[in-house]
Order: C-alpha cells, then sequence, then structure tokens
C-alpha cells in the first residue's frame, strides 16, 4: 500500500523533543501526536532501508511507536530523544530480522507516494532507492544499522551503541 505520512518537522512548533516528552508523560495525547508526526517518516524510512519491505516497514514503525509509547516513562532525558528512539527502532528491526531470516525485493509498486510531476526524475528516484535498499540489504545488520544512522539519520558516532561502532571503526591512538 502507499503511505504518505506526518507534518512538515517545521510545522510541528517549536517545543524541543524534551518538553514533549515531558508533557506527554502528563497525558498530553497532542504532545505525543506531535512527538509521532516529528519522527514516523524517519523511523519508517529506517526500516525500510533495514529490512527492504514497505509494508513490513511501516508495521514496523508501528511497533516502535507502540514501544516508545509504553516505554516513555523509562526514559531519563540524559540523551538526545532521537538516538533513544532509533535504538528502540533498532532493536525491533533486529528482532524483525531475526525472525524472518528472508529478504524480499525493493518492490516499486509499494514505494511511498512521489511526485507525478516529472516521471523522468521519479523513476531516477526509483532506480537510486532500489539500488540502495539492494547495498543496504547486502551489509551484515550491524553495519546495515551504522551506516543507516550515521549517513540518512545524521546522528553522530557518539549517539550510536559503542558496540555497533566498535566494529566499524579501529580505535586509533
Amino acid at each position: 500500500h502507499r503511505i504518505q505520512m506526518g507534518a512538515n518537522p517545521g510545522m510541528l512548533g517549536t517545543a524541543t523533543d524534551e518538553k514533549l516528552v515531558a508533557r506527554a508523560l502528563a497525558g498530553s495525547n497532542n504532545a505525543w501526536h506531535n512527538l509521532i508526526k516529528r519522527y514516523e517518516q524517519r523511523v519508517y524510512n529506517y526500516a525500510l532501508r533495514m529490512i527492504g519491505h514497505p509494508d513490513d516497514a511501516f508495521d514496523l514503525m508501528q511497533e516502535v511507536f507502540m514501544g516508545v509509547h509504553r516505554n516513555l516513562p523509562g526514559y531519563r532525558g540524559d540523551g538526545a530523544f532521537p538516538a533513544w528512539l532509533f535504538r528502540i527502532a533498532s532493536y525491533r528491526c533486529t528482532d524483525y530480522l531475526r525472525r524472518r531470516r528472508f529478504h524480499t525485493s525493493f518492490d516499486e509498486h509499494d514505494s511511498p507516494v512521489r511526485s507525478n510531476a516529472d516521471p523522468q526524475a521519479d523513476a531516477m528516484v526509483t532506480h537510486t532507492n532500489e539500488q540502495i535498499a539492494r547495498v543496504m540489504r547486502e551489509l551484515p545488520a550491524v553495519q546495515r544499522h551504522v551506516v543507516e544512522l550515521k549517513f540518512f539519520q545524521n546522528f553522530t558516532f557518539e549517539d550510536m551503541p559503542n558496540n555497533w561502532v566498535s566494529h566499524l571503526i579501529p580505535l586509533k591512538q
């Protein structure tokens, strides 16, 4: 199915993640929905690149946000909210990959909605996305997580779990 999600993050106001978390913990459904809207596209894209199938990525995105909601009282705020959120997303994706040891191909017909204004540009984007998805599926899971977080989510290596980074970067002394 086709997915068209969320508002532009700039449209979600200037409230920080920490303020939205505090308000969500105090019972504000509006704050919780703003957190979802702020991150749903990024979590979906992360899941899609990790597992390669749009429907399963959408299901995983929903599972991630259910897990975040359940565990929100445990968020201590000693790290950035996106790092905590994507740690949960990475655990969900890893669990999925363990349960489903198969790789499906990226299906152009199930990809997120694109503009029809320029079919040639859409075809180029689809081709590029297919290449990225293929290469990402060939990487070991830990490397796939690191590439996704570093290059697609703009995390620093310090924001990632140390055991992932140590697999990729030799310590320099």
